[in-house]
């Protein structure tokens, strides 16, 4: 039995006795329990609130069979206003509170809904689900690769329903496109081509900034390092710094890697990834690449292909944040989160599939929390562990690298016909932005070789794996597997 089919085997198996499991864990809750032929409503616990958290308050809040029960937020004014929003509309205010351990203890809470910054993400999940709480949980599920496992680990173990905030999943356009290709609508598919075209500006200098005085701070860093604040915006920008968040590739290029991944087919992290880049255009406060190609290669010469472009660029064959599939009778362009056109290989359009809102994903995960059964999901944990994981291996790559020059890095790429090619459109789109192709220094990561236990072996191995996981703060730990 190989080690993907033994992982898959347990997690069936750990879901068959998951009653047990959580019988034998004497310090958690016992859930309220749930059947599809049930009444009840789903009682629900939106944690972070601001940005995204507005969706799920509205995805769960429109809904007669979910009632907004509690908001968690470390922002207490960003709590109140939203909390006041919900009571005017609803004529129920949801309890608030700052520490998400303190809204857990609360045994009617059936649904822990997770929209915090990627740090908090896996330990949110995690203890929400060893508090006997199903979880819908935002894109990326983790902020390195450890964490996505442990998530997937723990909610088999316990037996909870885990929804991954990769929406598109759920739209019955994206669907019917996604098995067009798997039906061979468009021939054998070897590549696919993930975008995330979108403009980004410098988010301010770096220096030492106040903590907004609304903030437990403390509880707003959790699992990192609880560092000064060093970007002008406190909120959202927090996206391009390593200690919080994952870059564009993680933020909004999360959604185009799973769509990529599904559309191959693919359910592992495939054998080397290479990543090369940088950070152009301006001098700022942030960390992350604004200008990443990242190379994933699967088996029998497959290939996913991921760009990051952070300065304004046009689409390329009339996608900006989006997939291309290239296959040997066509292709397919996916320009939205709701499907795509079909081109014959004449460059004719032939098909377009469309149709599907965010409500299809909350319903889709309340359906399968009423059912007790993760595998209706349409972006089970699995799922968005695996997407989320070739984001975190492009970083790393990535952050391994070393300054090269184009033609060092053409020379790097030998070959390979369609490498060269994607970098030589990088090159011309520096040139658009008058940085000198020739002079301009690029970040270049090493090629890094990936085992089934999802691990890093080779040169660069000790180098690498050292990035899979991350120095906790306690007691913000993220357990490893045997203490889950």
């Amino acid at each position: 039995m190989t080690n993907i089919t033994r992982r898959a085997f347990l997690e069936d198996s750990i879901f068959a006795t998951a009653a047990a499991a959580i019988a034998a864990q004497p310090l958690l809750q016992t859930p309220r329990l749930l059947g599809d032929d049930t009444a009840d409503v789903l009682r629900v616990a939106v944690v972070g609130v601001n940005g995204r958290g507005g969706s799920h308050i509205s995805g769960f809040g429109n809904r007669n069979d979910c009632e907004l029960a509690a908001f968690v937020d470390v922002d207490e004014a960003v709590a109140n206003r939203r909390a006041d929003e919900v009571e005017k509309s609803k004529g129920k205010r949801p309890t608030i509170y700052s520490d998400l351990r303190k809204c857990l203890e609360d045994k009617s809470i059936d649904v822990i809904s997770i929209a915090t910054p990627n740090h908090w993400h896996a330990l949110a999940s995690i203890w929400a689900i060893q508090a006997g709480k199903d979880v819908y949980v935002e894109k990326p599920v983790s902020h390195n690769v450890s964490e996505g496992r442990r998530i997937v680990e723990a909610a088999r173990k316990y037996g909870k329903i885990v929804q991954t905030g990769t929406q598109s999943r759920s739209n019955s356009g994206m669907r019917e496109a996604i098995q067009f290709v798997h039906d061979g609508g468009i021939g054998e598919v070897k590549l696919a081509r993930g975008l995330c075209y979108k403009p980004r500006p410098s988010i301010g200098p770096k220096g030492n900034y106040d903590v907004p005085a609304s903030v437990n701070y403390d509880l707003w860093c959790g699992p990192a390092q609880m560092t000064n604040v060093t970007r002008p915006k406190f909120h959202y920008d927090w996206h391009w710094q390593w200690e919080f968040g994952n870059g564009d590739l993680g933020n909004q290029g999360i959604h185009q890697m799973d769509i990529a991944r599904w559309g191959l087919g693919e359910q592992s992290l495939g054998t080397s990834v290479q990543s090369y880049g940088g950070r152009f255009g301006y001098q700022d406060a942030g960390e992350t690449a604004n200008t990443q190609v990242c190379i994933h290669q699967y088996p029998n010469d497959k290939r996913l292909v991921f760009e990051v472009r952070g300065l304004k660029t046009e689409p390329l064959k009339g996608a900006s944040v989006g997939v291309i599939f290239y296959g040997s009778e066509g292709m397919l362009v996916i320009g939205s989160y709701a499907g795509g056109v079909v081109y014959d290989n004449d460059g004719k359009e032939v098909k377009k599939f469309s149709g599907g809102s965010d409500d299809a994903h909350f319903a889709n995960f309340v359906d399968a929390v009423r059912k007790r059964d993760h595998k209706i999901l349409n972006a089970d944990i699995l799922d968005g562990h695996l997407s989320s994981a070739l984001c975190h291996l492009g970083n790393i790559s990535y952050r391994l690298g070393s300054p090269m020059s184009s033609t060092d890095l053409q020379k790097e790429l030998g070959e390979d016909q369609e490498a060269l090619g994607t970098l030589d459109r990088v090159l011309q789109h520096l040139a658009d932005h008058k940085l000198d192709p020739q002079e301009t220094k690029i970040t270049v990561g090493p090629s890094l070789t990936l085992t089934e236990e999802e691990t890093f072996t080779g040169d660069q191995a000790e180098a690498a794996n050292k990035f899979l996981t991350r120095e906790y703060r306690a007691p913000y730990v993220v357990p490893k597997t045997e203490d889950l």
